[in-house]
C-alpha cells in the first residue's frame, strides 16, 4: 500500500494520571483507561504545577512581555520547569537561573545555528559578564545522530577545559536535544544541562522526559541514558521558520497522544486541525501546552520506562522499523510514527479491540494533517520482523506492542496478542 502525502513533524500529549503498579518489575500487560471527563488533568495523583498563566489567556502580541507558562516535571529533587511562551529567547533571566558555574557549551546544528544562536548567547550572557559560551555546530539530519557527531560535542568540550560546573545547551529539534543530553550525562559523568526545542517535536516530546541518546545501524535509539535537564525553554516564535513538513511531522505525536489517553484533546484536535497547520499562535501554544502537562503527568509516575510511560510509544515500533529499513533521515520522525500508528490501528481492529469508526478517523486527522498512512513501498515484512526483534520493547524474546483497546483515549501495553493479527497487518503494509 503506497502513500502520497506532503512529508511534515511531532507533538506529545497526556492527560488524566494513571494508578502505576507499586511493583518494580515489569507487569505483562499495561491496561490505561481514561475517560474524557478527566481530561482537565485534576486528579489528585496528578502532580503538575500550572505555574503561570494559562496559554490560551496570552495575547500574541503581548505574550513576550508576559510572565510564561510554566508546567513542572515533579521528579522530587530532579523536578524541573517547562517554559513556554512566545518571546522567551528575549528574558534572559529564565535561562540564566538555570546555569551552573561560568561556562556554558551551546549544541546545536547548521540550520538553527544562523537562526539562533547569538540569541541564545546574548539570552545567556546579558548582564551576566562572568559567562562565557562556547558553541559546536553539528551537521543537521537524523542520518547524524550517531556516535561520530556525538564524539565532536566531547572534543569541543575537552578542547575548551570545561570542567564539572559548566553547563550543555541544546538549541535544536530532537536530534539535536538527545545527542546534547546524551553528551551531558556521559561527559565528566555528567553535567548541567538546559533544553532550548526549536521544533513542535521537541517542544511537546523529546525535550520532556530525560530520554537522550543516539541510533545504531541495527536500531534507532539503542544507545543512551535517562538524563533529566534542568529546564526546558520553549519559545514558540521559533516555529515561525520551521519548515511544513516539520511541523506536520510533530502533529503525529500530537495525534498519538489523543488517540492512547486523551479523547477530548483528540476531539479537539479534530476541530482545530487546520488552524494548526496555519499556525494559529493561540491554539498551537495551546497544544504545546497540553502536551507538556500530558507527558509531564506520565515521566512524573514512570521516569524510567517500567511501565506507563511505554504507552507513549504507540505506533513507534513499526515506525522505527521504518525509519532504520528505510534508511534514517529518508523520512522524519514524525511521518515515521504516522505511517507506524495506522499500522498500530489496524492491527488493533484485526485483534477486535476496536471498531471500524476509530480507524475512520486516525486515517481522516493524519490525512488532514498531511502524513503518510502507510510505509514507503521498500519495505518488506522481512524488513519489518527482523528490525522489530531488537526493539527496545522486546522481553524474553517476546515483542510487546501499544496497541488500541476500547473507546477512544484508550491502549494496552502488552505481548499478549494473536500472532496471526501482527502477521495480517505486515502483510497488508508491506511487500512479501
Amino acid at each position: 500500500m503506497a502513500s502520497s502525502f506532503c512529508p511534515k513533524q511531532a507533538l506529545y500529549f497526556i492527560s488524566p494520571a494513571h494508578q502505576l503498579h507499586q511493583s518494580r518489575a515489569i507487569p505483562r500487560d499495561i491496561h490505561v483507561r481514561f475517560p474524557a471527563s478527566r481530561c482537565g488533568l485534576k486528579s489528585k495523583a496528578t502532580r503538575l504545577k500550572v505555574l503561570a498563566t494559562s496559554a490560551m489567556d496570552q495575547s500574541p502580541s503581548k505574550s513576550s512581555s508576559q510572565a510564561p507558562t510554566v508546567v513542572e516535571v515533579d521528579l522530587g529533587n530532579r523536578s524541573y520547569p517547562i517554559y513556554i511562551g512566545a518571546g522567551l529567547l528575549d528574558q534572559p533571566e529564565l535561562l540564566q537561573r538555570h546555569i551552573h558555574g561560568k561556562r556554558v557549551l551551546v549544541v546545536t546544528n547548521t540550520t538553527v545555528a544562523p537562526l539562533y544562536l547569538d540569541r541564545t548567547i546574548s539570552a545567556l550572557t546579558d548582564g551576566n559578564p562572568n559567562v562565557t559560551v562556547e558553541s559546536v555546530i553539528l551537521p543537521d539530519g537524523e542520518q547524524f545522530k550517531n556516535m561520530d557527531t556525538l564524539m565532536k560535542v566531547f572534543d569541543k568540550a575537552i578542547e575548551s577545559r570545561l570542567d564539572r560546573r559548566c553547563t550543555f545547551v541544546a538549541l535544536g529539534g530532537g536530534v539535536i536535544g538527545d545527542m546534547c543530553g546524551y553528551a551531558a550525562a556521559s561527559y565528566l559523568r555528567g553535567v548541567n544541562f538546559i533544553q532550548i526545542p526549536t521544533t513542535v517535536m521537541a517542544q511537546v516530546d523529546s525535550s520532556v522526559g530525560g530520554k537522550t541518546g543516539i541510533n545504531h545501524p541495527l536500531g534507532k535509539n539503542m544507545i543512551g541514558a535517562f538524563y533529566q535537564p534542568q529546564c526546558v525553554l520553549v519559545d514558540t516564535d521559533t516555529l515561525n521558520t520551521l519548515p511544513d513538513r516539520e511541523l506536520a511531522s510533530g502533529l503525529a505525536e500530537v495525534i498519538k497522544y489523543g488517540l492512547i489517553r486523551d479523547a477530548a484533546f483528540f476531539e479537539w484536535q479534530e476541530q482545530n486541525m487546520p488552524l494548526l497547520l496555519a499556525r494559529d499562535p493561540t491554539v498551537f501554544t495551546y497544544a504545546i501546552k497540553r502536551s507538556c502537562e500530558n507527558k509531564a503527568d506520565v515521566v512524573s509516575q514512570d521516569e524510567k520506562e517500567s511501565g506507563l510511560r511505554a504507552t507513549l510509544n504507540l505506533g513507534h515500533t513499526f515506525g522505527h522499523a521504518v525509519e532504520t529499513g528505510f534508511g534514517y533521515g529518508q523520512w522524519l520522525h514524525g511521518e515515521a510514527v504516522a505511517a507506524g500508528t495506522v499500522m498500530a490501528v489496524d492491527m488493533s481492529r484485526r485483534l477486535g479491540w476496536i471498531d471500524d469508526s476509530l480507524v475512520e478517523r486516525v486515517h481522516k486527522i493524519l490525512q488532514q494533517a498531511k502524513l503518510p498512512t502507510s510505509p514507503p513501498e521498500t519495505m518488506t515484512v522481512e524488513m519489518f520482523k527482523s528490525i522489530m526483534a531488537v526493539d527496545k520493547k522486546v522481553a524474553d524474546g517476546k515483542l510487546r506492542l501499544i496497541l488500541l483497546k476500547g473507546p477512544l483515549g484508550n491502549c494496552v501495553f502488552t505481548g499478549d496478542y494473536d500472532q496471526k493479527a501482527l502477521d495480517e497487518t505486515l502483510h497488508a503494509f508491506s511487500k512479501s
